[in-house]
C-alpha cells in the first residue's frame, strides 16, 4: 500500500498499543501525514516503541484486518497449501494429492480465503472439461517464503520438540 491508502486502511481499527511484535514498517510505505495522525502512549520500551509508531496495523489488535490474514496463511491448511504451491503452478487435485490429508471442501476454502487476500491467482482456462491452475502471486511468494523459513527451522529441530514431549508427558504420568 502507498500514499493515502494506508492512512485510511488503518482509520483506527488496529491499535498499535501492547504486546511485543516484529515491525514491519521497512516493509510498509507509511506517509508522514499517517504517523502524525496516530496516538502513541509514551514509550516504555523505546526500540519497539519506534517501530510501533510506524506501523499501520497491529495483528495483537482484534478488529484488524491483518489478523484475519495472518490465520489464512499459518492455519494448518493455507501454510502446507502455500508451501505447496511455492513449488509451481498446481491444478486442484495436483494440489489435493501434495497437501496430504486435506478434504477437497477445506483445500477449497483455503484456496478462496487465499486467493480473496491477494496471496494466490486461479486461472481458470476455457477448456472442456475445465481446467484451473492456482500460483502465488508475487506477494504470495513473499509470505511462502518466510513461511517454508519457519517450516524449514521446525522440522529441522523435531528431534528437540520430540524430546521435550516426551519429557512432558513422563512427568505429568504419560499420555
Amino acid at each position: 500500500m502507498t500514499g493515502g491508502s494506508v492512512a485510511d486502511a488503518g482509520r483506527g481499527r488496529c491499535s498499535l498499543r501492547g504486546g511485543d511484535r516484529v515491525a514491519y514498517a521497512s516493509v510498509m510505505s507509511i506517509t508522514p501525514e499517517w504517523v502524525a495522525r496516530q496516538e502513541h502512549p509514551a514509550p516504555d520500551h523505546p526500540a519497539r516503541d519506534a517501530a510501533e509508531a510506524n506501523l499501520p496495523y497491529n495483528v495483537f489488535a482484534r478488529a484488524c484486518p491483518s489478523r484475519g490474514t495472518l490465520e489464512h496463511v499459518t492455519g494448518r491448511w493455507g501454510a502446507l497449501t502455500m508451501g505447496a504451491l511455492y513449488e509451481g503452478s498446481l491444478r486442484f487435485n495436483q494440489l489435493r494429492r501434495r497437501v496430504d490429508g486435506v478434504s477437497e471442501k477445506m483445500l477449497s476454502q483455503t484456496l478462496h480465503a487465499l486467493e480473496r487476500d491477494g496471496l494466490v491467482h486461479r486461472e481458470a482456462q476455457p477448456t472442456n472439461p475445465p481446467r484451473v491452475d492456482y500460483e502465488l502471486t508475487p506477494l504470495g511468494r513473499e509470505v511462502a517464503e518466510r513461511l517454508l523459513a519457519l517450516i524449514e527451522c521446525v522440522e529441522g529441530r523435531m528431534d528437540e520438540v520430540l524430546a521435550a514431549r516426551a519429557r512432558y508427558d513422563a512427568a505429568r504420568g504419560g499420555r
